[in-house]
């Protein structure tokens, strides 16, 4: 019997053997023996769970080091208990990613929570304290072997530890990213590398349902930035066809991939229409100060540049803006009976809608005790905001990228490296970027493109798109432009999803700073 043979007629003793090709694959099973204990203190009260980390979540994974899942289970589950009205089977599974940037993610851990309010697209900005709640410090703890107590402390819970206080299994997966490489140096975490690998960890967690406490029908992904894209897309795209040989690639479990929830704060998605709806709204806004990111030793650093537009590239944003009013019309959006749509100028009722999203916004802060009175593009009669000047809340938050925002003409973007391939860094991936390339580059397909946008699949044939959404962008977040969340929320409210979209009022680029809102809103669709 060839080696081969004997690795496919044993499933059991996949983790031992090694293929023909000599990459070493990986059983499906989960193995709940192994784990360790751990107490975190959620609000002042000890909450006990057990980790299983690390834990590879496909056959055939690129890269063993991110293609992998921390699950953490309440112990209560172990010994026949509920938390709240959770139990063993019906706890709901929190799904956080941990993407930034569309670099390469490890999982989450109850220790060190993910990136919480630190979203890392580029140019993303850390949020300031009084934005965040909900901000995520903690001290971590060592990893100790199963049976093991290990022991953290948190002044403030983040969403893994608030997750696990409220009675939820969580299970936060890696993914690859735009830089990772194999040993031959080759790319091997470019589009659609990061959500074909969360689908593959959502198959897992289907897979091994019986397994692992909690219920797999009750999936509620959650990421903040380019995560919380892939949280968008991934919801919207569960058991799509177009995914399916890249997941067979992998060795991805025989299992679907549609989940329940989506929580998405800050989303950077619909890549490939987000200049020309970034200029729609910050064109004429000619000062900048751009946030430059760049990786050092594994490190973030952020660095803030100021500038004002030159000539080209504001004939740049002006060829964008003018791009975005047929692309909005032609999607024939609904708000109710209104037809959002707008004018050649960029005037018109979608722009009335994002600026009312506004004003509900500023609202909720007034009602909440801010003072708002330093806001001048507000209106304020009798304790209600009754308008809001839309042009000049966009003049005060300033822009932060310069045009294009995602698909540089120098290839310099975040976005051109995540539509690289396997041997080539990073491409255009519009064609008005191409045709205006400062550089020799080249376009990514329509194909891989089209895979990273949500909007092309939601409710579609073959498809099984998410029921309910959560989705956030702060009034204060500059890192793409409030028509991308509103133009997503919009789409799938009208496609008949229950949708909660919200602009909370002057948060930056950040997530995670509502946790109380976020799981009761958990709880309720849970319920419903």
């Amino acid at each position: 019997m060839s080696r081969l043979h004997f690795c496919l007629l044993s499933s059991a003793l996949l983790s031992s053997c090694s293929m023909i090709t000599g990459t070493k694959t990986y059983s499906l099973n989960f193995d709940g023996q192994t784990y360790r204990s751990g107490t975190t203190t959620v609000n002042g009260k000890a909450v006990r769970y057990r980790a299983y980390e690390n834990l590879v979540y496909v056959q055939r994974p690129e890269d063993v080091t991110t293609e992998i899942m921390n699950i953490y289970v309440p112990e209560e589950y172990f010994e026949g208990k509920a938390v709240g009205s959770y139990t063993a089977q019906t706890a709901p599974i929190f799904l956080p990613n941990q993407i930034g940037g569309y670099l390469p993610a490890q999982p989450g851990t109850v220790e060190g929570g993910g990136l919480g309010g630190m979203g890392l697209a580029a140019g993303g900005q850390a949020p300031t304290t009084a934005n965040t709640p909900a901000a995520t410090p903690t001290t971590a703890a060592a990893s100790a072997p199963a049976g093991s107590s290990s022991g953290t402390t948190s002044s403030a819970p983040n969403a893994i530890q608030t997750a696990l206080s409220r009675g939820y299994v969580v299970a936060s997966p890696g993914a690859r990213g735009r830089s990772s490489k194999n040993a031959a140096g080759e790319y091997v975490g470019k589009a659609p590398a990061a959500i074909v690998d969360l689908k593959a960890a959502v198959r897992y967690l289907r897979y091994n349902d019986q397994r692992i406490p909690g219920n797999a029908e009750r999936i509620i992904s959650n990421g903040t930035s380019a995560g919380g894209a892939l949280s968008a897309l991934l919801g919207a795209t569960g058991n799509n066809a177009d995914y399916e040989p890249y997941l067979r690639a992998l060795g991805a479990a025989p299992a679907r991939d549609d989940i329940f929830a989506v929580s998405d704060y800050a989303g950077i998605t619909n890549l490939d229409h987000a200049d020309a709806a970034y200029e729609w709204q910050f064109n004429g806004v000619n000062d900048y100060t751009k946030m430059q990111i760049t990786v050092v030793s594994g490190q973030v650093q952020r660095t803030q540049i100021p500038g004002t537009l030159t000539t080209d590239q504001i004939n740049v944003s002006n060829d964008l803006k003018a791009a975005f009013t047929p692309y909005l019309n032609g999607l024939a959006l609904r708000n109710g009976d209104t037809v959002l749509n707008l004018d050649a100028a960029g005037n018109g009722s979608f722009k009335t809608y994002v600026a009312s999203l506004v004003q509900a916004s500023a609202q909720r802060a007034l009602d909440a005790g801010t003072d708002l009175s330093s806001f001048t593009y507000l209106t304020m009669q009798g304790g209600r905001v009754t308008a809001v000047d839309f042009d000049a809340y966009v003049k005060a938050a300033g822009r932060q990228k310069t045009p294009p925002a995602f698909d540089g003409l120098s290839l310099e973007n975040a976005e051109n490296e995540l539509f690289g391939t396997r041997t080539v860094n990073a491409r255009h991936f519009t064609a008005y970027s191409q045709q205006h390339t400062a550089v020799t580059a080249t376009q990514a397909d329509a194909q891989t493109v089209g895979l990273m946008n949500p909007m092309n699949y939601i409710g579609t044939p073959g498809t099984k798109t998410a029921a309910h959404w959560r989705i956030r962008q702060g009034t204060a977040d500059r890192d793409t432009s409030l028509a991308i969340p509103v133009i997503l929320g919009t789409k799938l409210s009208s496609s008949g999803y229950d949708v909660d979209l919200a602009l909370p009022w002057n948060v930056p680029h950040s997530g995670d700073y509502d946790l109380t809102e976020l799981f009761a809103w958990m709880d309720r669709v849970v319920a419903q």
